[in-house]
C-alpha cells in the first residue's frame, strides 16, 4: 500500500469516525422521533381499527337484521301454502332466497372485518408493547446519561478544586508559621521588657540615695590613686 492510499484509508476511518461521533452525540435525539414517529403511526392503526370494528359492527347487524326478514318472509310462506296457494307461497319462496344470498353476503363481509379486527388488534397490542419497551429504555438512557454527565463534572471540578485546595492549605499553613513567629517576637519582647527596665530603674533609685556606688570618672578614680599614694 503506497502513501497516498494509506493516507485515503486515514481520511475514510476519521470521517467514519466523525460520522459516528456526531450520529452517537444525537441519539437520544434521533430515538425520540422515531417514537414521537411510531406514535403517530400506532394512532393511525387505532383509526382504521375503529373504522372496521364500526364496519364489522354494522355487517353483523344487517346479517342479524336479514335473518330476522328470513324467518317473517318463512312464516308468510308457510301461511300461504296452509292457505293453499302455492303461487304466493312461491313468489314468498323466491324473497327468501334473495334474502339468504344477500345475508351469506352480508356474513362473509362481517366475518372478513372481524379476521380483520383480530388481526390489527394483535398488530397495535404488539407496537404498544414495543413502544412502551423502547420508551423505558430510553429513558434509562437519559437518566444514565445525566447521571454519568454529574459524575463526570463533579469528578473534574474535585479534581480541580482539590489543586486549589492544596494551594490553599499551603498558603494556610505559611500564615500560621508567620504568626506563631510573630507571636514569639512579640513574647521574646515582653520578657525583655519584663526582666530590664524594672532593674534598670532600681538602679537609678539606688545611685541617687547613696546606697550603691555610682558609675566611675575621671575624678574618682584620680582621688582613689591619691589616697594610694599617700600610703
Amino acid at each position: 500500500m503506497n502513501v497516498w492510499s494509506k493516507l485515503l484509508t486515514a481520511l475514510r476511518g476519521g470521517a467514519n469516525e466523525m460520522g459516528e461521533a456526531v450520529v452517537d452525540g444525537q441519539a437520544l435525539r434521533i430515538l425520540d422521533q422515531e417514537i414521537r414517529d411510531a406514535d403517530l403511526e400506532l394512532r393511525k392503526s387505532k383509526e382504521a381499527l375503529a373504522e372496521i370494528m364500526a364496519k364489522q359492527k354494522l355487517a353483523a347487524e344487517r346479517v342479524g337484521k336479514s335473518a330476522e326478514k328470513i324467518a317473517e318472509y318463512e312464516q308468510y310462506a308457510l301461511k300461504a301454502l296452509e292457505a293453499g296457494n302455492e303461487a304466493l307461497a312461491t313468489e314468498v319462496a323466491e324473497k327468501i332466497a334473495n334474502l339468504e344470498t344477500a345475508q351469506a353476503s352480508e356474513r362473509e363481509q362481517a366475518e372478513a372485518f372481524a379476521a380483520s379486527v383480530a388481526q390489527l388488534r394483535k398488530a397495535v397490542t404488539q407496537a404498544e408493547g414495543h413502544i412502551k419497551r423502547l420508551k423505558q429504555q430510553v429513558d434509562t438512557v437519559k437518566a444514565t446519561e445525566s447521571v454519568q454527565k454529574a459524575q463526570m463534572a463533579v469528578a473534574h471540578r474535585y479534581g480541580g478544586s482539590q489543586a486549589k485546595l492544596h494551594t490553599a492549605v499551603e498558603s494556610l499553613e505559611r500564615i500560621k508559621l508567620k504568626q506563631a513567629e510573630r507571636a514569639a517576637k512579640m513574647e521574646a519582647a515582653a520578657e525583655l521588657a519584663e526582666t530590664s527596665t524594672p532593674d534598670d530603674a532600681l538602679e537609678v533609685k539606688l545611685r541617687a540615695a547613696g546606697i550603691v556606688p555610682a558609675n566611675a570618672s575621671a575624678d574618682s578614680v584620680l582621688a582613689r590613686l591619691k589616697e594610694k599614694a599617700k600610703s
